[in-house]
């Protein structure tokens, strides 16, 4: 047992311990901090501990790998850490970098996962593209200086450690070892490092040695319990070295029957996979003259859950649950993908931006997609945003997509900047109501205003016609899902601005001949919603699910749609309500149309990146499954018990299901290429 004695074995050991004890600690400040859970949740399920212990695997494999350039250092013959000082000054340089660039990491998964719900993973990259307004975003929001000096005093106190970690072992005097028990000791420590970095230490196969993956950290099938799991450096390598293929024509094909039937192709073909369908005027438009304006309004950041009209006990939205009324007010609406740019997309060109890496409006390639908004013949069409367009290359879909659109952004405006975003909602709305109401001939218009008021730094201007701010506990607005309080004021502010808009609008008289088509663009991370189904937190529908309104009580009556309806859906469906004919070979259909697969489903993406967790909502149901139709599970929304798999009970929607989920996800992929614009 002479090996045991060993300096440098003594001193890496012991390296990979401090630099393990490091990362347990910020996987216990995410679970504090971060996760949303109680410390209670340890015992109330039975899922929590092990996936911690799942997630602590995964710590080891990166300690161990951190600190094994260092072990190459340290077993060198002759040049190794043990004789040669300038070896321990590499060694401290290259662990100040890697220990510097690992808590890097956790900081922005802490940040991203706050604000997200998602760890951090390669979609992260598609933020490089807009670095500035990234890091303009980043300073105006966070307490950038402190998080610097915590991340600064994290990798000098390890590094601390471990230079003291040196002089502990290294300098020491050596004791004799022979070498058959060098030899024994070290194939015993090749074995040990192999199992900590393999992750796995029983059930192994020799033959085939599977390493502990991401994918075991998803066993409780509750997307939040799962996050516990992963290593945001281990889980960020892993999506990076994904191949991202573009589409499975094969996949596509194997489901065209089932696709094609459900969006109603005029002349199906499965060999061309052609999904065209023409509507002409239906009998239930309205009968307005002029033809009427529309107006879509993309709510940033607002859920369900934050909205009074889908039960947040605390009121935020007076004036959206009064619209809600007096409007078209759906109650199981769903974007298909979280994010701005990608709602963005979805409601521009009907198609959900699926994509695996980038967002689709960063890919030069498919910006120049066809979108029904070139339906609204003999429209002016307007987009309107507070700050700059070219976030996440939003302006080149723009552009290039909605003919002779009259794009508006910062330096357009006269109003004041308030923050990284821009103007403020209320000036963006005043300032669209000031263009609006000089247009010159007085044409029809289509507008798409885009809102960003409710975004992180969440800023009250000092110019807001009188909104004022509640001072509430911490804990009450918590109970409610919002994550703070400014962040609660933001959703009173966009709601309170909204009133304004109405006002605005009537007093400019674009009003009553107007349809107001509002939507949220994506939920933000919700702490507790006790308000809301256990569903939407369990299954993680509550970054999906979001308010929606269709606004016109001059020209619509009021109404409840209860099924559920896509952001995929909007165009056709304003367009059938305008009575205009359009071609559409996207993925949106008209709800006052049939459903042929009977009762409506939305396609969704419940956990983004490499490998997603894709899944189909009804007004009763979700199922979901691995991106590559594996592990397909079905779960009742109504159940106290979402997670619980009742595929069985209901086997015909499950069947039902997993073909539309598998299918409809698959040619999503495909339409972001086929709905490009020929040149």
């Amino acid at each position: 047992m002479g090996w045991l004695h060993s300096r440098r074995l003594h001193y890496w050991l012991a390296g990979i311990a401090i630099v393990f004890v490091a990362l347990a600690a910020l996987r216990a400040l995410f679970f504090i901090g971060f996760s949303g859970f109680e410390f209670s949740a340890l015992s109330d399920s039975d899922a929590v501990a092990p996936t911690l212990g799942i997630g602590l695997l995964f710590d080891l494999r990166l300690a161990i790998l951190v600190m094994l350039p260092v072990a190459l250092l340290a077993w060198f013959p002759r040049w190794n850490l043990v004789r040669v000082r300038a070896l321990r000054w590499l060694a401290r340089v290259y662990l100040a970098l890697a220990l510097g660039a690992v808590f890097l990491v956790y900081i922005f998964d802490f940040g991203h996962y706050a604000y997200l719900g998602v760890r951090i993973n390669a979609t992260i990259l598609r933020f490089i593209g807009d670095a500035q307004i990234s890091t303009d975003m980043v300073w105006q929001s966070y307490p950038v200086i402190w998080i610097t000096l915590g991340w600064l005093a994290a990798t000098a106190l390890t590094l601390w450690l471990l230079v003291l970690l040196e002089r502990v072992t290294l300098a020491r005097p050596a004791k004799p070892i022979s070498r058959f028990s060098l030899v024994w000791g070290s194939a015993l420590m090749v074995v040990l490092v192999f199992l900590g970095i393999l992750g796995r230490f029983t059930d192994i196969n020799l033959e085939n040695p599977v390493p502990l993956r991401w994918s075991d950290a998803f066993f409780s099938g509750d997307n939040r319990i799962s996050a516990l799991g992963l290593n945001p450096v281990i889980f960020l390598y892993d999506t990076l070295q994904a191949t991202n293929e573009t589409y499975d024509r094969e996949q596509v094909a194997a489901h065209y029957d089932v696709v094609s039937r459900y969006l109603g192709v005029d002349q199906p073909d499965a060999q061309s996979l052609n999904f065209i369908r023409h509507q002409g005027p239906q009998p239930y438009a309205i009968a307005a003259s002029p033809p009427p304006n529309v107006v879509f309004i993309m709510l940033e950041s607002l859920g369900t859950s934050a909205v009074g009209a889908y039960g947040n006990p605390l009121n935020p939205t007076p004036n959206i649950d009064r619209l809600a009324k007096q409007s078209w007010f759906f109650k199981n609406f769903y974007v298909p993908v979280t994010g701005t740019a990608k709602t963005v997309w979805a409601s521009i060109t009907g198609v959900p931006d699926v994509s695996r890496g980038e967002t689709s409006t960063r890919n030069p390639l498919i910006t120049r997609q066809h979108t029904l908004i070139n339906a609204f013949a003999g429209y002016e069409k307007y987009y309107m945003i507070g700050g700059n367009s070219g976030w996440a290359n939003m302006n080149a879909l723009v552009r290039q997509s909605i003919d002779q659109v009259q794009l508006f952004e910062e330096q357009h405006w006269r109003s004041p900047m308030v923050d990284v975003w821009g103007i403020s909602d209320l000036d963006l709305f005043k300032e669209t109501d000031r263009i609006l109401s000089k247009r010159a001939e007085k044409k029809p218009f289509f507008a798409y205003i885009q809102t960003a008021g409710n975004h992180r730094p969440f800023t009250i201007p000092a110019q807001n016609d009188g909104f004022e701010t509640l001072d509430l506990p911490l804990e009450t607005v918590q109970n409610a899902g919002s994550r703070s309080l400014a962040q609660y004021n933001a959703v009173r502010l966009l709601d309170f601005d909204i009133g304004r808009l109405m006002e605005i609008a009537q007093e400019g008289g674009w009003y009553d001949n107007t349809i107001f088509v509002m939507f949220g663009d994506h939920n933000t991370r919700i702490s507790q919603i006790p308000h809301m189904p256990p569903a939407f937190a369990q299954l993680g529908l509550e970054s999906n699910q979001v308010p929606m309104l269709i606004h016109a009580p001059k020209l619509l009556q009021p109404r409840v749609i209860e099924e559920a309806v896509g952001l995929a859906d909007l165009l056709p469906t304003v367009l059938g309500i305008a009575g205009m004919e359009f071609t559409n070979g996207a993925m949106g259909r008209d709800i006052q149309q049939p459903a042929p697969e009977g009762e409506r489903m939305v396609p969704l993406v419940l956990r983004e990146g490499t490998f997603p967790l894709i899944g189909g909502v009804t007004k009763d149901f979700l199922l979901q499954m691995q991106h590559d139709g594996s592990e397909p599970t079905l779960h009742d929304l109504a159940s106290q018990e979402p997670l619980t798999d009742v595929a069985d009970q209901y086997p015909e929607e499950f069947q039902r299901l997993e073909q539309l989920t598998r299918g409809l996800h698959e040619t999503s992929r495909l339409m972001l290429y086929q709905n490009v614009r020929a040149d």
